[in-house]
């Protein structure tokens, strides 16, 4: 038996430089780039960015130096769930010789780092805001946060620490920095020693209130040899 092969006419085969595929009719959605040529993306670039929070750090850190210059005292207080309105009303309520300044720890750590301030590091955690104090008059410039703290009901938000004559003080501590004499007070005391022994007048100028005038140790001084040669 012969066996009979049929053709079909060329004009129904398609042309091999038209072969069809599903890859030319179905395009993969997550390989197809998507235009938005009237949507352009906005972005700063990172450098400008990085630059300007690095300047923003820098002044920070100056301003902390700034605040150091002619301080007698600094002090942490966790700030906390304070409000902007609660912060505005301290900073009124503070005598011009203290100054309130809101401040990362690692950039205040900075500024004091290499100082007698350094002895603030205990006090570096959570959220502080710094109290520098510009004047001897201590417990006059911790009194209105006390008050303050007491009048908005903050108990949980305390001093978290302070320097004052290159020592560290606790919370627990600040009894003895808020009751130190004042300077009228100090004085009085003085002079008080002066009727007495010389030995009663070093005693006062050793007393940790505050860096007394040098002339007045040169007077003990000159009391001392003087009750020596006698």
């Amino acid at each position: 038996m012969e066996a009979n092969l049929f053709t079909l006419p060329s004009s129904t085969l398609p042309s091999t430089s038209h072969n069809l595929s599903l890859k030319s009719h179905f395009k993969n959605p997550f390989l197809t780039p998507l235009h938005h040529p009237h949507h352009p993306p906005k972005f700063t670039p990172l450098t400008i960015q990085s630059a300007i929070s690095r300047t923003k750090k820098e002044e920070t850190v100056e301003s902390v130096k700034k605040q150091l210059q002619d301080c007698y005292l600094v002090a942490g207080i966790g700030y906390k769930g304070f409000t902007v309105k609660q912060f505005q009303e301290l900073r009124t309520e503070l005598p011009e010789s203290a100054k309130l300044l809101v401040a990362k720890n690692t950039l205040v750590y900075k500024a004091i780092e290499g100082t007698h301030w350094e002895a603030l590091k205990p006090c570096m955690k959570g959220m502080n805001v710094w109290l520098f104090v510009h004047s001897e008059e201590i417990p006059a410039a911790l009194k209105p946060y006390r008050e303050f703290q007491k009048e908005k009901k903050l108990e949980g938000n305390d001093f978290t620490g302070a320097v004052f004559e290159g020592k560290f003080y606790g919370p627990e501590e600040f009894e003895a920095l808020e009751t130190l004499p004042s300077r009228a007070e100090v004085y009085a005391k003085i002079l008080g020693a002066l009727k007495g022994p010389a030995s009663a007048v070093v005693g006062t100028l050793q007393a940790p209130a505050r860096n007394l005038v040098m002339t007045l140790q040169a007077y003990v001084k000159k009391l001392e040899e003087e009750g020596a040669s006698s």
